[in-house]
């Protein structure tokens, strides 16, 4: 087969270059590992000959970062390039986790460690670059865009690629819209898959914490061959893993109640007991407690206006429930929440290569996976005046309903109860449904990608050309199981005797027509079987993306400058994107214990030209080795009608004044256009954490929103009716997202700038320093729930409250005055910009008959993190830098020592991620306690007391317990040995051991298990084996 041909139809597939980006002067050692496993007494001298004779003959490649061919002489490598045997090597069955665990400037997306709270995302294994967002992080398989695995941005799920179709990972940080388009504002993440690899192979593996739960297991099966006499190529891979996840119950941390506060007053940190918050130094963690009245046997009367209140454990009715009994009596809710969530997905993969003729090569790939996940939570708990948001059907107006007050003539309620005489004779009740069974969210995704093109030489195999057309499509099938019905549960709670004096059936003769079934709320199990059906609700959302893609370009020397030859390259692409989201009548319209997703669909494409040059000034000069400029761009046309025909481009130099010794800088400019999702969306269901800035007002209080508050009609009424003439609101905390379609795209200023180093005087050992940083204007946000109502009520502008006013629009009350919904439209609010230096190195050393060691390292340094918004007028700008709650560490970095020799390949690994604070907030909390200057603050002013002698001085305050968090390492270790078979066959058998010393990282409060996916997320010591056999 002529090699030349498919060589390039595979290089002109797997984009790059490297001035464009940080980068290190060794990716291209990486090919070199292989030969090193097997023949790792290779002497120096046939390491020098094989040099040389490269030199003698240079390879026009592509990288990453660019679609220029130039010879190995000019090429920048890119800053990380992660191989097979390392992905081997992590053990991880997670190409995403692999990506995280070993590269600094990768963080987690999401994960099955992270998305339990999330709904859509479960399931998903997505990764970031620069703790920008996924959304801004382009995904690509051999240089290729692919559809999105979700509705809420462009997320491209790594575990859809069969993992035996990895061959090596890419990746570029920082603007690269101009080699691929929108969103490419924090870099590229490049999957390429296996090229020329032959044989057939077959892997197996198997894992577990050494703690309990966890348990992985893995299959790979791959084939490649040669065909029609060595002018074709095929390969394929098919993939099945499973996680089963890590339970509540499989970790003791997770076991320990904690519900944690700083008491500013007693400077002294404090945690809920059986009796009240108390001062930590004062009790043993076997008295923390955190708990939920939610009882499945039912909390009823739990009022403040009932002296006498009741509730239900095993033996039956007790009449000794007070508030104060729920830390004692109550339920630990964090049982039924999962430390990592279980999955299972299968995949297979098939690409062809194919010479036509002499000069016209074609090409072929096809994808398809599959991804079930199953997160089990809690039965629902619901209490009488818990509000379910309903859409009107027709007007699309939101409106509300409740459960409601159980009637004190049910049959159902005890005499005890009755003879109580509630208040108002009204049954407040609180109760987990556990006969409805627990809230489980299933996940079933199916994703197919397809591309195939032809590609080639002209003009005496000078230039070459592609061009392509490729098709995506991912389907979504997600189910809510047993949330409850509100309408439903309204009416079964309405229940009366029917004629016959001794039945019991639901009051309404249309709800009994609907099949209404009476419910019974008073003690453990008492809920029927067809009550249990009746009030259940299972809301479904189908989701439908597709992506079409045709692409094409040619490339080639352009003219000869006294320093080489101007490479170039021409080119145009057309994409469209289509998005349907379809749900259930209960999903659209509400009334249900769970979000409201609207029915929508939409489309967008864009058309665009590029080109990129490479100019080389001087070459083999004094002081130049090489210095060359590169120049590319790129113009596109969205049709979106804010979008519209958008810019961007990149100039970036090389300069390498002596052998070994290379600089390099660059700028540019990158664009993410918005989603199909944030553009066109409805209302759909969201919860988020507030309090409404009119509870508490009355009739004549003076805050600085009371009177516009009490414009409110509802709320007037409220404190009207009110005993107290108090106005109680409701946080009801459900702030669903919208779409806009007036948004236009983000842009991104980047600068990055360098240098690599490769001194002759220690033999293979490289070092790369770059700086990197990126601006992003109109980043596409949320306004936060606190401004909007601000903005409606206490507007910094003086804006008058009323339907003029944008704020006050977004806010909807019933007709008690109670927060029903905070729209969250998206709009172009902020700008982020992060800095920071990235330094990698890496080292051989051959040991002659003792094998060689390859040291590898990477570190990556934030300098600065930070987001700004206009808030009225004001700009506020939050550093991001160094707390949990945003997740960006100012330092990251690993490590990694690899012994090979004859059959072996032991690996040390190491990871490290600096020390931090839980979260800002909690920080200023903290330190405003302390304050001095005498501004008043919301905390009393300590330094000030005790210099006044006063006795409220407290002499030695305690440092919130959980506000700093401890630097993190895990050390990971594997051993592999490869033992040779007749005709070349080959079984490689590995075992290791990941995070060694069990470093679970620090207790953090309110973390899922007590844990954070930023250290593990409660995995812990990993073990694993596995056995490869090749043929």
């Amino acid at each position: 087969m002529n090699k030349k041909i498919i060589t390039l139809a595979v290089q002109s597939a797997i984009f790059s270059a490297a001035t464009m980006m940080t980068q290190s002067a060794f990716a291209l050692e990486q090919d070199n590992l292989a030969e090193i496993e097997k023949k790792s007494t290779t002497t120096k001298v046939a390491v020098a000959e094989k040099a040389e004779a490269k030199k003698e003959v240079p390879e026009k490649i592509i990288v990453t970062g660019s679609r220029l061919r130039r010879d190995s002489f000019s090429v920048a490598t890119p800053l990380v390039t992660m191989g097979r045997a390392e992905i081997d090597d992590t053990g991880l069955g997670s190409l995403s986790e692999i990506l995280v665990d070993n590269i600094p400037s990768v963080s987690e997306g999401s994960s099955n460690s992270n998305s339990q709270s999330s709904v859509q995302n479960t399931g998903l294994s997505t990764v970031q670059l620069r703790n920008l967002g996924t959304n801004r992080t382009l995904t690509l398989v051999d240089g290729r865009r692919v559809v999105s695995n979700s509705y809420s941005g462009n997320y491209v799920s790594l575990s859809t690629i069969p993992a035996g179709m990895v061959d090596r990972v890419e990746i570029i940080s920082g603007g690269a819209s101009a080699t691929y388009g929108s969103d490419a504002i924090a870099g590229v993440v490049n999957i390429i898959t296996q090229q020329d690899k032959e044989g057939l192979e077959f892997k197996v593996r198997g894992g577990t914490t050494t703690d309990g739960g966890g348990d992985e297991f893995t299959l790979d099966l791959s084939y490649g061959s040669e065909f029609a006499g060595g002018d074709g190529y095929m390969y394929m891979s098919a993939n099945y893993d499973k996680q089963y996840g890590i339970a509540f119950e499989d970790r003791t941390r997770a076991q320990q109640e904690a519900s944690f506060r700083y008491n500013a007053d007693k400077m002294c940190n404090e945690m809920d007991t059986e009796n009240d918050f108390q001062c930590m130094n004062q009790i043993t963690a076997a008295d923390w407690r955190n708990r939920s009245d939610g009882l499945p046997g039912g909390v009823f009367l739990e009022s403040s206006k009932n002296s006498t209140q009741f509730w239900y454990d095993e033996s039956g009715l007790r009449n000794d429930w007070s508030q104060a009994n729920e830390e004692k009596y109550g339920i630990n809710t964090e049982q039924f929440v999962a430390i990592k969530i279980p999955d299972e997905k299968a995949s297979v993969a098939v690409k062809f290569d194919y010479e036509l003729t002499d000069s016209i090569g074609s090409y072929f790939q096809i994808q398809y996976s599959e991804n079930n996940s199953e997160n089990i939570k809690s039965p629902e708990d619901e209490y009488e005046s818990a509000s379910a948001l309903t859409i009107n059907p027709v007007t699309g107006a939101p409106g509300s309903v409740t459960p409601g007050y159980i009637p004190i003539d049910n049959p159902y309620v005890p005499q005890e109860i009755v003879d109580s005489n509630p208040y108002k004779d009204r049954i407040y009740w609180d109760r987990r449904f556990n006969e409805v069974g627990p809230v489980t969210t299933d996940n079933s995704r199916a994703t197919v990608r397809t591309w195939a093109g032809l590609q080639g030489t002209m003009f005496d195999d000078s230039w070459d050309w592609d061009i392509s057309a490729g098709y995506g499509k991912f389907k979504q099938e997600q189910t809510r199981y047993n949330e409850l019905n509100t309408v439903h549960v309204n009416n079964a709670l309405n229940a009366e005797y029917a004629a016959d004096g001794t039945t019991i059936q639901c009051a309404s003769e249309e709800a009994r027509a609907e099949g209404c079934a009476p419910l019974n709320l008073f003690g453990i199990n008492s809920i029927s079987t067809e009550a249990a059906d009746y009030i259940r609700a299972n809301p479904t959302i189908t989701t439908d993306i597709e992506q079409i893609n045709v692409l094409g370009y040619i490339a080639g020397d352009l003219f000869e400058l006294p320093a080489g030859a101007v490479s170039t390259v021409f080119g145009a692409e057309y994409r469209k994107d289509s998005q349907s989201v379809k749900t259930n009548e209960a999903q659209q319209y509400g009334g249900v214990t769970f979000n409201v997703v609207p029915t929508f669909e939409g489309d967008v494409d864009v058309t665009e030209l590029f080109a990129e040059a490479a100019i080389p000034l001087l070459r083999d000069v004094i002081a130049a080795k090489h210095l060359t400029i590169e120049v590319s761009g790129r113009v596109a046309d969205y049709s979106m009608d804010n979008v519209g025909t958008v810019g961007s481009y990149k100039i970036g130099t090389t300069w390498e004044p002596i052998e070994g010794y290379m600089f390099r800088a660059n700028v540019a400019t990158a664009q993410r256009a918005p989603t199909i999702t944030e553009l066109m969306s409805p209302a759909r269901g969201d919860y988020d954490s507030f309090d409404d800035i009119c509870k508490d007002i009355t009739e004549s209080s003076t805050g600085s929103a009371d009177a516009n508050c009490r414009l409110e009609p509802a709320i007037t009424a409220a404190i009207a009716a009110a005993d107290d003439g108090i106005f109680e609101g409701f946080d009801n905390n459900y702030a669903p997202n919208a779409g806009n379609s007036e948004l236009k795209e983000e842009t991104a200023n980047t600068f990055t700038a360098g240098l690599t180093l490769a001194p002759s005087f220690i033999e293979d050992f490289r070092l790369a320093v770059d700086y990197y940083q990126i601006e992003i204007e109109d980043a596409i946000s949320q306004i936060p729930n606190d401004d909007i109502m601000k903005g409606c009520y206490d507007s910094p502008s003086g804006a008058a409250w009323g339907a003029e006013n944008e704020f006050c629009n977004l806010i909807s009350r019933n007709t008690e005055g109670e927060i029903i919904e905070i729209l969250q439209p998206v709009y172009n609010l902020d700008e982020i910009k992060t800095r920071g230096i990235d330094i990698a190195a890496e080292y051989k050393l051959d040991l002659n008959s003792f094998g060689r060691l390859y040291f590898k390292a990477d570190m990556t340094h934030v300098i600065e993190h930070t987001s700004s918004f206009d808030d009225g007028g004001v700009i506020v700008s939050n550093d991001n830098l160094g707390y949990l709650d945003t997740g960006i560490f100012e330092d990251k970095a690993s490590a990694s020592l690899t012994w090979y020799n004859e059959g072996w390949r032991v690996r040390w690994s190491t990871k490290f991620k600096s020390a931090m604070k839980y979260s800002q907030a909690d920080e200023e909390e903290y330190y405003g306690a302390l304050d001095t200057d005498g501004d008043g603050g919301v905390f009393p002013m300590n330094d000030a007391r005790c210099a006044e002698g006063a006795a409220e001085c407290i002499e030695n305050p305690e440092d919130p317990e959980f506000l700093n968090i401890s630097s993190y390492t895990k050390h990971s270790m594997s051993v592999s040995y490869t033992f040779e078979l007749k005709n070349d066959n080959e079984i490689r058998v590995s075992g290791g051991v990941n995070n060694i010393f069990n470093n679970y990282g620090d207790f953090i409060i309110n973390g899922t298990g007590n844990y954070s996916s930023k250290y593990g997320g409660g995995e812990g010591r990993f073990v694993y084996l596995a056995a490869q056999f090749d043929f």
